[in-house]
């Protein structure tokens, strides 16, 4: 079994930051695209940035130049940066992990629990 477990979230002021961390663990062989969604009440959840095994990234409009996501296959750990929060970035941020258990076993989709963000004065 493979577990998504987030960390990072809460509640910070227009124009602060906060950093997201996603630890993928259990029966990993290899991770492939890892990224962040976000999903605002009443909303449908969307891509916020995704970064490819190769390091190619992508970032929705919304976010550029505000926000960096990077991560670290020692630890199989996706993380975000997000910078000059505005009060619509304010949403349950969820982590998504294309994980193979073992070298014969397809890529599967894996989810975090999510993680609430609250942008507020």
């Amino acid at each position: 079994q493979v577990h998504l477990v987030e960390s990072g979230g809460g509640l910070v002021q227009p124009g602060g930051s906060l950093r997201l961390s996603c630890a993928a663990s259990g029966s990993i062989f290899s991770i492939d695209d890892m990224a962040w969604y976000r999903q605002a009440p009443g909303k449908q959840r969307e891509l916020v940035a995704l970064i490819t095994s190769g390091g190619s990234i992508n970032y929705a409009d919304s976010v550029k130049g505000r926000f960096t996501i990077s991560r670290d296959n020692a630890k199989n750990t996706v993380y975000l940066q997000m910078n000059s929060l505005k009060p619509e970035d304010t949403a349950v941020y969820f982590c998504y992990a294309r994980i193979a258990w073992s070298y014969r076993d397809p890529l599967r989709t894996f989810w975090g629990q999510g993680t609430q963000v609250t942008v507020s004065s």
